[in-house]
């Protein structure tokens, strides 16, 4: 007995065409936004319960903030609290084209970083201090979309590699 093959339908978007199973939902306009919609986009808060244990001692909080401003921009915006309550603030306006920014307020750590995004849910991100490359961070998405995973990449202070990984739950 020979069964029948699966049927599948041709359906279009404005960027895009899509081979779906016959009866299959299609999504409405609302639902189409929403499906495009980075997963960086929100805020994110640092899970403290998992920090690596070679960092040193913790901050209080630290808080990433990624943000669409529109003409194909991004800002993301970085609050560590300190132990002691007081808070470093830094941000950056970047296309994700890996292409140098200038950051904007503390810049202890980085003056400028560049982005790039090779997948939807990755960000590569070089930071740099007076032209010099301070580190390479890598930010992934879970496929649930509920964690963010932070790979930091530099040297010790004896010139020593090291990559370290923070992890952080969407707050919104």
């Amino acid at each position: 007995m020979r069964t029948a093959a699966p049927r599948f339908i041709l359906r279009c978007s404005a960027t895009a065409l899509f081979l779906m199973p016959a009866g299959a939902a299609v999504a409405g306009p609302e639902d189409a936004s929403t499906a495009n919609r980075s997963p960086f986009l929100g805020t994110w808060e640092l899970d403290l319960a998992r920090m690596p244990t070679n960092y040193g001692p913790p901050p209080r909080r630290v808080v990433y903030t990624f943000e669409d401003v529109g003409a194909g921009l991004w800002r993301t915006s970085i609050d560590i609290t300190a132990p002691d309550g007081s808070v470093r603030h830094m941000a950056v306006h970047y296309a994700r084209d890996g292409s140098a920014s200038a950051g904007e307020g503390d810049n202890a750590e980085a003056d400028s970083a560049a982005i790039n995004q090779p997948a939807s849910n990755v960000l590569v991100m070089s930071l740099a201090k007076n032209k010099m490359l301070g580190s390479v961070r890598v930010y992934a998405v879970s496929s649930d979309g509920k964690e963010m995973t932070e790979s930091a990449a530099a040297a010790d202070a004896g010139g020593a590699p090291f990559v370290r990984n923070f992890h952080f739950r969407r707050l919104r």
